[in-house]
């Protein structure tokens, strides 16, 4: 490979790059329906058939984006597992809940930041076209598969409740990364983005019942 492919080569993955970041701020802003691909160029600051030359649809544009986020998603749940790895050999150990904990404050971030995409109705046109998209269910399901021997690991130790679906919890974490309340909160302008996280976090794994507080049995 000579030295003009290769500056090529890197103009054409800087260009990606640009553009797979517009996605992400505009399907966390306006959605897959809303967003056109005039706005993705106009967003990536480069001309829409430059664009064209590099995704050929608007389905690819979302589906690159779904799958950068899955990999950073990977990449962060990998480092989880290094550190738990590390711990048991300085005594302290990291527990699955802990791990389940860090995701979802790792997702809930993301979205706060702008940069996670709104997940795709079940019944659209990107979820048809996601389903046949190799790399996003590739990375889907090693993510679902992580996460769901964590979600084990809790309700076998007593830390989550065992009679709930495994798929019930990991699709509730899911959720999470694009849960409107954390939005609506920022909009408010009267929390940090810290104070949101910690709630919603606390609401997911401890419920909205307030503490010692009887259980209602009708």
């Amino acid at each position: 490979m000579n030295a003009r492919s290769t500056i090529k080569d890197q103009i054409q993955r800087v260009r990606q790059e640009a553009i797979v970041a517009a996605v992400n701020r505009l399907l966390a802003t306006k959605g897959y329906d809303a967003m056109t691909v005039d706005e993705v160029a106009a967003e990536a600051g480069m001309a829409k058939a430059s664009l064209y030359k590099l995704f050929g649809s608007k389905e690819e544009l979302a589906g690159a984006a779904m799958v950068g986020v899955l990999d950073r998603a990977l990449s962060f749940v990998e480092e989880l597992r290094g550190k738990a790895e590390h711990s048991i050999h300085i005594d302290k150990a990291i527990n699955a809940l802990d791990q389940l904990k860090a995701v979802a404050r790792w997702a809930m971030q993301v979205q706060l930041e702008g940069e996670m995409p709104s997940l795709p109705a079940q019944n659209s046109n990107l979820s048809a076209s996601l389903q046949s998209n190799d790399e996003y269910m590739d990375r889907l399901i090693a993510l679902s598969n992580r996460l769901s021997t964590w979600i084990i690991e809790a309700q076998t130790g007593g830390q989550l409740q065992p009679r709930l679906p495994v798929e019930l919890v990991l699709y509730t974490l899911f959720a999470r990364a694009c849960d409107p309340v954390l939005g609506l909160l920022k909009e408010s302008g009267q929390y940090t983005h810290d104070q949101i996280i910690e709630w919603l976090t606390s609401t997911t794994f401890d419920g909205l019942a307030a503490f010692n507080t009887p259980s209602y049995s009708p």
